[in-house]
């Protein structure tokens, strides 16, 4: 009897654990720039609650708000694929990867840092992009998601879609209030991270085509593209 009490009670303990678990668990919303996550929690502060100003960071009990500088991930090509500046000729165009590997852009690495840092805490449970409304913004947001996780293991936290064509207190908590779903933006997403790569082939191939056209009669005369 004594014992069947003592199970019923740790596994009241567990439940209210994972309820308060739970109320724990925060949103993350990562915009663009830093002054768009300023304006974000201004907005959101009436309703959600008093900020907390960190480095990164601002925070309450609902959210985590930060932001990228601009784009802090780009493609390029793997290893394996990519063409050494000595082998730069017609014979080894064009240059086509079977897919395209991701790194931090150099000068914002810390930055990324920070973001994935946030992005990867267990008491983070979904993310908002907040990136500029546009396929730009899809991409930057969704570069960082995807370096964040890995091929072997995705982020794997569920995403929404804060689409703002007005930065006003009133049109980002109606923006909040109607948050688009990662399904609605995979189309634009697609086309983002398509643009992306034809403008990496065209500029590769244009840069190296030249390359060897002009260093033909020997030299290396490097023409960008």
């Amino acid at each position: 009897k004594f014992g069947m009490l003592d199970r019923m009670g740790a596994c009241a303990c567990v439940r209210a654990r994972e309820r308060r678990d739970c109320s724990q668990m925060k949103t993350l919303v990562i915009a663009e720039k830093p002054s768009v996550a300023q304006d974000i929690v201004r907005a959101l502060t009436p309703n959600a609650g008093k900020f907390d100003k960190h480095d990164d960071h601002f925070e309450n009990d609902k959210y985590v708000v930060t932001s990228a500088v601009g784009h802090l991930v780009e493609i390029q090509a793997p290893e394996q694929f990519d063409v050494k500046r000595g082998k730069w000729s017609f014979a080894h165009l064009p240059v086509i990867p079977p897919y395209f590997d991701l790194k931090p852009v150099d000068k914002t690495k810390s930055r990324l840092n920070a973001v994935i840092k946030l992005a990867k805490r267990k008491d983070v449970s979904a993310l908002i992009n907040a990136c500029d409304a546009g396929r730009e913004g899809e991409l930057i947001f969704r570069l960082i998601e995807q370096y964040a996780g890995s091929d072997k293991k995705p982020l794997g936290k569920p995403v929404s879609r804060l689409w703002l064509q007005s930065m006003t207190p009133q049109a980002i908590r109606d923006g909040f209030a109607q948050l688009r779903s990662d399904k609605q933006m995979q189309g634009l997403a697609d086309a983002a991270r398509s643009r992306s790569e034809a403008d990496w082939l065209v500029g590769i191939n244009g840069t190296r085509a030249m390359t060897a056209f002009n260093s033909r009669d020997g030299g290396f005369f490097l023409t960008t593209v």
